[in-house]
């Protein structure tokens, strides 16, 4: 007998006015921004004042919501019911801003430009591996900021985490740019800024001369030379780094936020599901529960796989009847089309099945998969009825 797992009803997470973050997450391409978006809206419109933070999201995401574009500061969705006294700001994270801003912010105004005009800083903050799941984590951390206090400006943030292939690596950021920050390469480059007394500098000049003259046939000296500067200017800043990353990931920890996991009725993704929920319940950070998105359902549940393509079967012998105007072979067309809807609707059974078996006190809610992609406000109001049935 298959165990049934405790619902999820994301009404009864909205209704606890004590819950002021809710993270969407779960690895690429599940559905985490349309599931945040959807959220966002239900929120808005039952009376909370809402920011829904998106990441790389579609353009016609955007449009969905009534927006022209999205950029890093909040834009008021006048597309919703704002009967119930609720409102809904959307933005989408800038990673190139988000980190100037941050530069500009714990920086020196000499430091700043130095840093901001840096090739290699330039590259950093545009493609360095984690910098967009550190950025979501520093601009929530900003958003948080301006909730508090009695003039909040709003009262639930949604995020939609980075599409990573691993839902890990929106967690596991600040932790890999601290390894970046704190590793050889970086100390080896900072060395010659850090070099106090001739001493020093003899005992070191060997090891670092012969290393950076390997570096720079790699890198080519004039990279080498904007990276040696890049990190002597970011110096100063580097505690700073990992002291937000710690009180944001402190913040996610609270009990005010609470994690919304998106995954496909996959094996994949709900394997991905599987090791984000472990991870959650080990740094003790509060699981709501799982949204199995796109799931596949039959019209004639009672009518099997097997016994679809056994009538399929039947109809492709028979011949048409004379004047009735009913073809067989249509007939065998569409059974077989149900047979397949009924065997992937099984698969995807089954995979849910696995995930409850290993999580059975994880309340889950699905939503069915749609045959067209999401286009406005009353299609992100229907994924939100699905997720509070």
């Amino acid at each position: 007998m298959t165990t049934q797992p405790p619902l999820l009803d994301i009404d009864e997470l909205l209704h606890d006015r004590s819950v002021s973050t809710i993270v969407c997450c779960g690895s690429g391409g599940v559905g985490k921004t349309t599931t945040a978006a959807a959220i966002a809206i239900r929120a808005a419109e039952q009376g909370r004042t809402v920011a829904v933070l998106t990441i790389d999201p579609a353009k016609r995401l955007a449009q969905a919501l009534g927006l022209a574009h999205l950029d890093n500061e909040p834009a008021p969705v006048e597309a919703i019911d704002d009967s119930a006294g609720g409102s809904l700001d959307a933005m989408m994270l800038d990673m190139k801003r988000t980190f100037d801003e941050l530069v500009l912010r714990h920086s020196a105004p000499d430091k700043a430009q130095q840093i901001l005009e840096n090739p290699f800083y330039q590259a950093v903050s545009s493609s360095f591996a984690g910098t967009q799941e550190y950025m979501a984590m520093e601009r929530l951390g900003q958003l948080h900021a301006e909730q508090a206090g009695d003039d909040a400006r709003w009262d639930l943030i949604v995020v939609d985490t980075p599409p990573s292939r691993s839902a890990l690596d929106f967690l596991d950021a600040p932790k890999r740019l601290g390894s970046f920050l704190d590793g050889k390469f970086i100390r080896l480059l900072m060395s010659p800024a850090k070099a106090g007394g001739r001493a020093y500098l003899k005992v070191m000049s060997v090891g670092v001369n012969t290393m950076t003259a390997v570096m720079s046939k790699v890198l080519g000296g004039q990279l080498l030379r904007d990276a040696q500067t890049f990190v002597a200017a970011l110096d100063s800043m580097f505690g700073g780094f990992r002291e937000r990353a710690d009180q944001t990931y402190a913040l996610l920890s609270d009990a005010a936020t609470a994690f919304v996991v998106v995954a496909t009725p996959e094996r994949d993704a709900l394997r991905e599901a599987s090791f984000f929920a472990g991870r959650l319940a080990s740094e003790r950070m509060p699981l709501a529960g799982l949204v199995v998105n796109r799931v596949e359902h039959t019209h004639v549940p009672s009518l099997r796989e097997g016994r679809a393509e056994a009538a399929a079967d039947e109809a492709d012998e028979l011949d048409t009847r004379a004047g009735s105007g009913w073809q067989p072979a249509d007939t065998a067309a569409l059974l077989r089309l149900h047979s397949e809807r009924a065997a992937q609707a099984g698969r995807q059974e089954a995979a849910i099945g696995r995930f409850t078996a290993a999580h059975p006190t994880i309340p889950q809610v699905v939503v069915a998969a749609s045959a067209q992609d999401v286009n406005d406000v009353e299609q992100l109001r229907d994924i939100g009825a699905q997720l509070a049935d």
